[in-house]
């Protein structure tokens, strides 16, 4: 028996036969090719087979895991589709007279390698996104190249590494678990592991050469624990732990259409985060009580063009109709950071997320934002409707976005167009905003602590690096009394307050959040049942 810890990425826990997904490798030969342009028409011909191939990927994605986790193949579309990288491999084929294959690996080696100084922003933390991309073009290049999996059966997967496209395009029915060597917590592999509920393990230190095909194993996301050749009683174990979780999953069902409110009668607002308006379906099946943080900026993404107003007007109304009442809070665009889109026309900057994003951009461009604003709005008509503004440090920042929101008004009276102005609060997320909460609580309708991007710019540290991931601590003190904080100057003006980042899921603070008066949760969708569960149970006494 083999006995094995990573870092857990999704929780549960499965027994099974282990199954090695293999990547089919392939000498890439140097070949000097005497007509360049027809070398680079294969080429071109494999990128758009392989555009088509991520547009597929997208459809199937965006069903299975939501449209806002599915964007990471729009991402990898913005890739191929980048002039730049398409110029460098066009460039090796036509000067050195080399083949298409050659000129794929040499490009993207050369990409990765100035990765920390190139002017595309969206490569910076997409590493693995490029190496997907490359690799299917490789693929469809040499035409022989198969991904091969060695069982059609249920199995636990084990691999080196795995790329986004490789983790949807899996039948999850057949899969049990997987774990990895190589991966990071924040990679787009362990967001889609979570949204699909499979428990998964990454960073597991095994040696792929010395397990085989066949061999039993138990995948515990609980734990974080792998093991190899169980003995009969972790087998046991491993399945009294099964049957347990499934009564616990069976019983959740039974809090479904019930108020979520303490063992001492304290109401909260229990609220699911989303992307899109194809995650309602989630969000209603969940029973969660509203939507506390709706993504806009996925409505930019993977564009080519800004969304025009009537997109927006009819995605905000589409997502207040469907939720038939229950409250929608739209956060203004987010983009910037991690997030990239071309035609924004951001600019290469060395710390994106201490950049020009969020807020600032609608403030520095206000047409962009005017445009939102007239959407959200018009929407607002249509069902209970909050909005809330991201990245805020200052109170002279609210009062410009106040000054827009009274111009787009005066627009939409003089074009005589239906509109309600829906509530308006801030979302807290940067130590700026938590030391000035109480000047800000006499200002808005309500607060919203984004806890990920707070976590960052308090503990000095890059959400998304790998490297930091033992330092990145979310239940740090100051973070905690920073929340304490927030909740305490809302109520003093009669406000409420509520939390929208990874943060509000985690069960280990849940009482914590309850003693300190949180008023609202917003998590994702798979998770409102365990929490309403938790909340009830809890009592000051």
């Amino acid at each position: 028996m083999i006995t094995l810890t990573g870092k857990k990425i999704s929780e549960g826990i499965a027994i099974g036969r282990l199954s090695f997904y293999k990547r089919d490798t392939k000498e890439i030969r140097r070949i000097y090719v005497k007509d360049v342009e027809k070398e680079v028409m294969r080429f071109q011909k494999a990128r758009q087979k392989a555009l088509q191939e991520l547009r597929d990927l997208y459809d199937l994605a965006a069903k299975d895991v939501g449209e806002a986790n599915a964007a990471i193949f729009e991402m990898q579309q913005m890739i191929l589709e980048d002039q730049e990288i398409i110029r460098q491999i066009t460039s090796i084929i036509v000067e050195h007279k080399l083949n298409a294959e050659y000129a794929v690996k040499n490009a993207v080696e050369n990409i990765l390698a100035s990765a920390s100084k190139s002017n595309k922003n969206y490569v910076q933390g997409h590493e693995a996104d490029v190496k997907d991309v490359s690799t299917r073009v490789l693929r469809i290049l040499a035409r022989t190249w198969k991904d091969k999996m060695l069982t059609d059966e249920p199995f636990i997967l084990a691999a080196g590494e795995l790329y986004p496209s490789e983790t949807v395009k899996f039948d999850k029915s057949k899969i049990l678990g997987f774990v990895t060597v190589h991966g990071s917590t924040n990679s787009h592999t362990a967001i889609l592991a979570r949204m699909m509920n499979i428990p998964a393990l990454i960073g597991v230190p095994v040696d792929l050469e010395e397990l085989r095909t066949g061999m039993e194993a138990v995948v515990d996301g609980f734990e974080g624990k792998f093991v190899v050749e169980p003995g009969e009683e972790v087998k046991q174990q491993t399945e009294a732990k099964m049957r347990e979780e499934a009564e616990k999953l069976k019983l959740l069902q039974e809090l479904k259409g019930k108020e979520t409110v303490t063992a001492d009668g304290k109401k909260v607002h229990l609220y699911a985060n989303i992307g899109s308006v194809g995650d309602i379906a989630g969000v209603l099946e969940n029973d969660a009580e509203g939507i506390g943080l709706f993504r806009s900026e996925f409505l930019y993404l993977g564009k080519t063009d800004f969304p025009t107003e009537e997109e927006q007007f009819n995605a905000y109304k589409q997502a207040l109709q469907l939720m038939a009442g229950k409250k929608v809070i739209i956060r203004t665009l987010d983009i910037g950071a991690d997030k990239q889109v071309d035609y924004f026309n951001l600019g290469k900057e060395e710390n994106p997320a201490l950049g020009y994003r969020a807020i600032r951009i609608c403030l520095k461009q206000p047409e962009i934002f005017k445009t939102q604003l007239r959407a959200l709005l018009r929407a607002a008509v249509y069902g209970n409707l909050s909005v809330m503004y991201p990245m805020i440090t200052s109170t002279e920042e609210v009062e410009q976005i106040f000054a827009i929101v009274e111009e787009v008004k005066q627009e939409l009276d003089a074009a005589e167009i239906p509109y309600k102005v829906p509530e308006q609060g801030v979302m807290i997320e940067t130590p700026a905003a938590v030391m000035i909460s109480e000047d800000l609580a006499q200002m808005v309708d309500f607060f919203s602590i984004g806890t990920n991007d707070l976590t960052q710019y308090t503990l000095a540290i890059d959400r998304q690096n790998e490297k930091l991931d033992d330092f990145y601590n979310a239940h740090h003190k100051a973070i905690l009394m920073m929340i304490r904080m927030v909740v305490e100057n809302s109520h003093k003006y009669g406000k409420w307050a509520g939390i929208c980042g990874e943060l509000g899921a985690d069960l280990e603070l849940t009482d914590e959040f309850m003693k300190m008066g949180v008023d609202e949760l917003s998590v994702a969708p798979g998770m409102i049942l365990k929490l309403r569960k938790r909340i009830c149970e809890f009592s000051k006494n």
